[in-house]
């Protein structure tokens, strides 16, 4: 008896009856996918062998169908490629090329050109700019004096006062220097030894090289400090070494005057030294005030 719901398939063989009701119990009336995927599913689901032919598993698939009334789709028909038509090129001709000899080209004058001349620029004024004065308030206002209204050229004031005043500095300062240089061991000194004679013209007392040295690089240095004409790093050395020569020059006169007021012959060895150096130390700070005032800034 087949099982309940289920149409009798007499007319197959036990193997295909046994087939569709496998695909009955697998698929439950959906339809079926390709043969190759119903025997490969059925062969996973039951292990049952005879699954390897295909043409059972056609007849089974076309009577698992015929049971539950599914049509099977239907076939693409096959339709033939069109053949490709092959055509012959034509055969191209040989045309006849005719040379025309080309015409003589004429150059044409050529046109001068004419340039217009430049127009003339008339340059405006600008008109002038009013500006309103700004309203102070009265709180704030703080009264200028006038300032006099300077008309003619400005006269400098004179410089001959200046040496009339530094004359009887020059002559206090000399002596006190060349006394200094006495005390301290400076004397005369032949310039020409074994040319001039000792006590002949070229002889002279080399105390005068501390005044000339010491008191003429203080000036000099002051007027490079003052002036403003002079790089930057020049006017601060000039500004301190000036500085430092007058304070050793004033220092100079003073210990001259202590050391002759004490009736001494001979000035200590300490003030020996520092005297003895000071051309020294006059050359070196010369030499750098040179090279630094003609640095470029």
């Amino acid at each position: 008896m087949p099982p309940p719901g289920k149409p009798a398939h007499d007319d197959l063989t036990p193997a295909l009856r046994l087939m569709v009701d496998e695909l009955d119990d697998v698929y439950g009336g959906a339809d079926c996918p390709s043969i190759d995927k119903t025997a490969e599913r059925m062969r996973e689901a039951t292990g049952n062998k005879s699954w390897d032919s295909r043409g059972q598993v056609d007849k089974a698939r076309a009577a698992y169908r015929a049971r539950h009334g599914i049509e099977p789709p239907a076939k693409k028909p096959r339709t033939a490629p069109a053949k490709e038509t092959r055509t012959k090129p034509a055969a191209s001709r040989r045309t006849a090329v005719v040379r025309v000899d080309p015409a003589p080209v004429v150059q044409a004058p050529p046109v001068p050109v004419v340039q217009p001349e430049p127009q003339p620029v008339v340059q405006t004024e600008p008109a002038p700019v009013v500006r309103e004065p700004v309203p102070v308030p009265p709180s704030t206002a703080v009264p200028q004096p006038a300032e006099p209204v300077r008309t003619g050229p400005v006269r400098r004031p004179a410089v001959w006062p200046v040496m009339l005043l530094a004359a009887p500095a020059f002559v206090a300062i000399w002596g006190g220097w060349v006394g200094l240089g006495g005390l301290t061991g400076f004397g005369t000194v032949n310039l020409l030894p074994g040319i001039v004679a000792d006590g002949g013209w070229a002889t002279i007392d080399s105390a005068i090289t501390l005044p000339i040295g010491v008191e003429t690089y203080g000036a000099y240095a002051l007027y490079v400090w003052l002036s403003g004409r002079v790089p930057a790093r020049a006017r601060t050395f000039a500004k301190w070494s000036a500085i430092a020569s007058l304070a050793v020059g004033a220092l100079g006169q003073v210990a001259y005057h202590l050391l002759v007021a004490a009736g001494m012959t001979s000035a200590p060895w300490w003030i020996t030294t520092m005297v003895a150096c000071l051309p020294v130390a006059v050359l070196g700070m010369g030499a750098a005030l040179a090279h630094l005032v003609r640095e470029e800034n």
